[in-house]
């Protein structure tokens, strides 16, 4: 016999020998010899088979019954057979000469073989419990295609159907039948019912008549019920469930697609969404199946959080903890399913923070709960010992499960209530003493419910300890003024005017009771965060200045009180950057993106921005929605970036790479869909190309939180293109000009979600009085024809951000040419220092803090290094574009190791204070009215005690870089 099984013990020997001698017996009675002969001579095969019919009647009766099915073992692996059974089922529902009748008694025979063997392979340890739900889960997949396969093409056989492939019956049918639950997950357990929900698509290729579809589609629903699971002679195949469906009490059993869509939408509920995460066509017209998913995409996984209703879902579980108490947990009678501990609080803790971050994060949109444990530790939403944990009590809670249900093939998730019970399911699952088992379900109980509280209980604490705070009335609380003031408040009357003003609803956020309700459980704790920062009372009423904006607060009010470390980065962020603040007031949804627990600790990169960007807009398809999602994305990112350079987790030159790069993939992508735009009406220009050349601070990257963006739009096409293709035919400079425009309206154009960003295309050829898109032959006979130096200083910066990547590398390759032309250094030095003293005196420095403009400032090192550039006095094999890049790897020739590294250091601190300034002002940094928070954050990104120390190292700075400009430039000049 094909089988090695580890040793379990029976609960009565006896028993479990004589129980064992019938099965042999009734082998015989049906000329099957080669069982008793095996046993004699294999004792822990003997040993196994007595226990396991002593401990599972449903495998006693089964062998007695059907011996044969342990015959076959001699010749087959279980695994070979249960590959063998299910080809079996599959070939059943596809028999020419199947009957509803024959067809029903099949499927009995042969699942409950295959059931057989399943329970056989867990007991005997040739199956993990992973191995064990995934067969269970592929025989009710195939027994229900087998059903579903029969039905179409019975119905096609009658002409009620007209099937386009008859071989694969499934296809193109528009018949959708959706697994749900541990179906659909692919986690079946061993006596589950099944639940589906079943779909029609009434234009699908095999339906003659729409009107008639929902008849028809009913009847196979209910045939489909009634071959699964009505108990005949044989017994039943799957108890199956079809009440997932929408408004089950009221709708039919099988549902038009675009009515369930519309349902889904319009009246969609929480725990809906929840159980779609595990919908998984199962059987009939997989692909609809998969297209009508795709659909509802952005139903279940939300681009923007739902934290009201997560909030709602937290507090209903917190009040079925607090009615349950939380004593003992008793073993005997325990659901392993449903009670404390049980498998359904590991469910529902991944569900829910699938719920929270699938949405922006599509590797967390799995089916299985195993695997999205995995990614949620990966990807920091829970910690890898939470990982481990829930884990490895997962498997043993749904190997007790299985035992369970082993037992007699009954579906209950509930241990026995007697000892003798309990001691079958110890032996079952590997224990040899009840006590031994009770204490590790015990331990694995209280793991699991300790993780689910610290998911879900951490809300109440929020408001502990403040102190007495009352805004009720017109008259101040002498002990709230009190409490106030020892928060940190120097106005405290003022604050409790500010705050009962919230509570009075006077502001749109705070209208609903709910939201006050939230507010007023928030206040304490959102009171103890304002107060530790600095000049918490101008943090707090910028902090009401951002309520009295927004539409709706109960959203921020439920996201706040679950995540105190959001509430904590508000009040810097209130109290340091107004910048951000105002971002905040008009995009509370950026605050979605501050959940990801990995957002800190990943760098916003090119390939993790494009990765987020892809994942943001992929469901959308009209143009004005695609420009609406891109300027929603950018204002995100930009705060992401803005956020993390506040937390100190990148530096400035980090977060100048991260605003470039997101500059440069949203700006290519509106290009892609003005493209696409343009296209439809107009068509396409013959061999026509598209590349966007990124100037000043995009092209180096050296982008701030608040800079306007340069670049050039560059085309080419075929020698012989005389117009484009399109109904409305353009020649090619007017093609190209017009898109040109059409894609700074699309990048600059005010919409109701802002500005992408602000344009400047002053530095293409001939500026201002040039086409606003230039061909690029005309490109380069300007350039090295008629262009000035101080256009060609400009062009060091230059760097393809967008468009067709073959333009794209001749254009990186046209510039390196253009740039390594050679030129005197001292003609160069001298047109770059009289446009800099140009630049002075046209627009002088306010004080030391105009970082660009003062002398020794920003320009004098951006000008030494294109200087560098323009003349090869650049020590590196590829080109750079960087300021900072370029300035490390000035020539020695040019400038010494102490002059680079003085330029190096001074670039660093220019940087660091640029950024973070740009960060958190929309004006000019003044030292005396600029946030103390601001100030703070300037320090510690410099390493300085004090502003004043500060100010005299930028003072001492510009000083030093002054004198090496002058040494560098108007020296040689």
């Amino acid at each position: 016999m094909l089988l090695s099984p580890k040793k379990i013990d029976p609960l009565d020997a006896e028993a479990a020998g004589e129980e064992l001698a019938e099965v042999v017996s009734a082998a015989e009675e049906q000329g099957l010899f080669r069982l008793e002969r095996y046993l004699k001579q294999d004792g822990a095969t003997q040993d196994f088979l007595a226990a396991a019919f002593n401990l599972s009647s449903f495998l006693h009766d089964c062998a007695r019954r059907y011996p044969d099915i342990l015959d076959r073992l001699f010749e087959q692996s279980i695994e070979h057979r249960l590959a063998d059974l299910l080809k079996e089922i599959a070939a059943r529902g596809r028999g020419e000469n199947t009957s509803e009748t024959s067809l029903m008694s099949a499927l009995r025979m042969l699942k409950l073989e295959a059931q057989f063997l399943i329970a056989l392979a867990d007991l005997s340890g040739e199956a993990d419990t992973a191995t064990t739900v995934e067969r269970s889960s592929d025989l009710a997949d195939a027994c229900i295609n087998s059903t579903v396969d029969f039905l179409l093409l019975d119905a096609h056989r009658q002409e009620k159907l007209k099937l386009p492939n008859p071989e694969n019956p499934g296809k193109g049918s528009g018949w959708i039948v959706l697994g749900m639950g541990k179906l659909g997950a692919h986690e079946l357990n061993f006596s589950s019912d099944i639940d589906l929900i079943l779909f029609f698509d009434p234009q699908a290729p095999s339906i003659a008549d729409p009107f008639e579809a929902s008849d028809l589609f009913v009847r196979l629903a209910r045939r489909l019920v009634r071959i699964l699971q009505d108990r005949t002679a044989d017994g039943y195949v799957f108890r199956t469930d079809l009440r997932l469906r929408p408004d089950p009490g009221a709708t039919p059993l099988a549902i038009p697609v675009e009515a369930a869509l519309n349902y889904y939408e319009g009246r969609g509920q929480n725990w809906e969404r929840a159980a779609m995460i595990k919908a998984r066509p199962v059987a009939g017209d997989l692909q609809a199946g998969e297209a009508f998913l795709k659909e509802l995409q952005p139903y279940v996984w939300r681009k923007y959080l739902d934290y009201a209703a997560i909030a709602d879902v937290h507090s209903i579980k917190r009040q079925i903890h607090a009615h349950r108490g939380h004593g003992e947990i008793a073993v005997n009678g325990h659901n392993v399913k449903l009670g404390r501990g049980g498998i359904r609080e590991i469910e529902f803790f991944v569900q829910t923070q699938q719920l929270i971050a699938g949405g922006r994060f599509p590797e967390l949109r799995g089916k299985a709960t195993v695997p999205m444990l995995s990614q949620l530790s990966h990807r920091g939403w829970i910690t890898p010992e939470a990982c481990d944990a829930l884990t490895r009590q997962y498997w043993f809670l749904r190997k007790v499960e299985n035992a369970i249900q082993m037992v007699a093939d009954e579906q209950t998730h509930v241990l026995p209530d007697d000892d003798e019970g309990l001691e079958r399911i110890a032996r079952m699952t590997g224990f040899a003493e009840r006590d031994k088992f009770a204490s590790a379900l015990r331990e694995c109980l209280q793991d699991v419910e300790s993780h689910y509280a610290a998911l879900f209980e951490t809300a109440p604490e929020l408001s502990a300890g403040v102190g007495n705070l009352v805004f009720t009335g017109d008259v101040d609380d002498p002990d709230t003024l009190e409490t106030l003031s020892r928060l940190g408040f120097k106005r405290p009357s003022d604050i409790c005017r500010v705050i009962r003003t919230w509570h009075f609803g006077r502001y749109r956020a705070t209208q609903s009771a709910e939201a006050r309700e939230r507010l007023t459980e928030l206040t304490p704790a959102l009171l103890e965060a304002f107060g530790k920062t600095s000049k918490a009372d101008k943090a707090l009423m910028r902090f009401d200045q951002f309520l009295a904006g927004l539409p709706a607060g109960i959203q921020l009010f439920s996201l706040l009180q679950s995540n105190p470390g959001l509430l904590r980065l508000l009040a810097t962020i209130m109290s340091a950057a107004p910048r951000l603040a105002g971002i905040i007031t008009r995009h509370p949804h950026v605050f979605d993106g501050l959940l990801d627990p990995a957002m800190l600790t990943e760098l916003p990169d090119r390939a993790y921005l494009s990765g987020r960007l892809d994942a943001f807009i992929d469901s959308s398809a009209q143009y004005e929605e695609v420009l609406d999602r891109l300027r929603i994305f950018g204002a995100e990112q930009k705060f992401l970036i803005g956020v993390r350079l506040l937390a100190g987790t990148i530096d400035a030159a980090r977060a100048g790479k991260a605003f470039s790069d997101l500059a440069g993939l949203t700006i290519g992508a509106t290009l892609e869909a003005v493209e696409k735009e343009f296209a439809a009406r107009h068509g396409a220009v013959k061999g026509g190309r598209v590349v966007i050349l990124g100037m000043g601070k995009l092209g180096s990257r050296e982008l701030t939180a608040g800079s306007d963006v340069d670049l050039i739009l560059l085309y080419d096409h075929a020698d012989d293109a005389e117009e484009s293709d399109g109904d409305k035919p353009l020649a090619p400079s007017q093609y190209y000009t017009r898109m040109t425009q059409r894609l700074i309206a699309a990048v600059s154009a005010p919409t109701a979600e802002g500005v992408l960003y602000e344009l400047d295309l002053r530095l293409r050829p001939s500026g201002n009085k040039g086409p606003v898109a230039t061909h690029l032959d005309a490109f380069r006979k300007y350039q090295r024809n008629d262009a000035w130096t101080w256009e060609h200083m400009a062009l060091t910066r230059a760097r393809v951000v967008a468009g067709d990547d073959g333009l794209a590398a001749e254009m990186e390759a046209e510039v390196a040419a253009i740039l390594k032309l050679p030129r005197k250094l001292a003609k160069v030095a001298a047109e770059a220092s009289e446009m800099r003293a140009l630049i002075e005196a046209e627009k002088p420095a306010r004080d030391v803090w105009d970082i660009k403009l003062h002398p020794g400032g920003l320009i004098d090192l951006e000008f030494i290094a294109q200087v560098a550039a323009l003349t090869g006095k650049i020590d590196s094999e590829r080109r750079l574009t960087g300021t900072g890049a370029t300035l490390a790897h000035l020539s020695s020739g040019f400038a010494n190791q102490q002059t680079r590294e003085e330029l190096s250091a001074a670039w660093t601190l220019y940087v660091s204070l640029t950024q973070m300034i740009r960060l958190c002002l929309t004006g000019p940094f003044e030292k005396e009215e600029s946030p103390p928070g601001l100030i703070e954050l300037l320090l510690s990104a410099t390493g300085l005690p004090d502003i004043d120390v500060l100010e005299a190292h930028l003072t001492e700075t510009s000083a030093r870089v002054r004198e090496h400009f002058v040494q560098l430039l108007k020296a040689k000049s």
